[in-house]
């Protein structure tokens, strides 16, 4: 049973992050989706959708929903369904607050010294007061969340994205975003470190799967509609995920989107220490 329950975990952490990155939570900001600008982002892009490889991320792009649809889904309605709104939200604020260490580092690496003190701030306010993070006090008292990742840090200093792409089961991306998630913010996320390094497999993967069901079952309902209301929903998805990267690397800055959550969180364990 345990092997089963951890294999679980495995599969859904693999295929939670299609999509979560390019999500309007209505739920989770209070705010409208504006249906009408996605749709005006895909009939808008043009020649710049920067995609040159689309035939084969097409296929990809398929093969992710597929196998989003057959598992991600049904564990995220389950997990929306048995437990309670109070607990899914102590739920992301906890596994938010252990992942900033990733944001500081970055802040850090940017130059952001408000970020810097912010990110501290707020980890030291909910880690205490709030029970270990369960709880988003920081957020009550005006220090409002904000995640940095090192895509956005090679972004800040002028580094291009470079082709679109889709990632088979982690999704949208480009070689900037990839590296950042893949070779470098492991190495600046202390909790997955101390996983890695304990050799807790279990906890790993419970973790991964944890943080995957709890971000998709938050944008679920949101992601069919954008479905619903796209011409073309692969073009929609690849035109809101390059808009929000964009936005994100200016701080929110530029475009003209509705409030985009940032539903970004790191997939990897975190490599062992030398």
């Amino acid at each position: 049973m345990r092997i089963f329950v951890v294999s679980v975990f495995l599969a859904v952490g693999l295929v939670a992050t299609p999509l979560l990155s390019v999500a309007y939570a209505e739920a989770k900001t209070g705010n409208d989706i504006a249906w009408a600008d996605v749709q005006l982002a895909e009939a808008t892009q043009g020649d710049d959708v920067n995609d040159p490889l689309e035939s084969l991320n097409r296929v990809i792009f398929q093969f992710n929903e597929a196998f989003q649809e057959a598992l991600l889904k049904p564990v995220s309605v389950a997990y929306n369904t048995a437990v309670p709104q109070p607990v899914r939200s102590g739920v992301g604020n906890f596994l938010g607050n252990v992942s900033s260490p990733i944001t500081l580092v970055n802040n850090i690496l940017q130059g952001s010294m408000d970020n810097v003190m912010r990110t501290i701030a707020r980890f030291m306010v909910n880690t205490v007061a709030g029970i270990g993070g369960i709880s988003d006090v920081a957020s009550s008292l005006g220090m409002e969340k904000h995640t940095e990742d090192f895509g956005q840090t090679l972004g800040f200093w002028g580094v291009p994205e470079g082709p679109y792409l889709v990632l088979p089961l982690f999704g949208p991306s480009n070689p900037r975003d990839a590296i950042g998630r893949f070779l470098v913010d492991g190495y600046f996320d202390a909790a997955g470190m101390w996983i890695s390094n304990t050799d807790n497999s279990n906890l790993k993967w419970s973790r991964k799967g944890l943080d995957a069901v709890d971000t998709y079952a938050g944008v679920k309902d949101d992601l069919e509609e954008i479905k619903k209301t796209s011409v073309d929903y692969y073009a929609a998805i690849r035109s809101m995920y390059r808009q929000k990267r964009t936005s994100e690397i200016n701080n929110g800055a530029t475009g003209d989107l509705p409030p985009i959550p940032d539903l970004n969180y790191t997939m990897d364990g975190g490599p062992k220490a030398p």
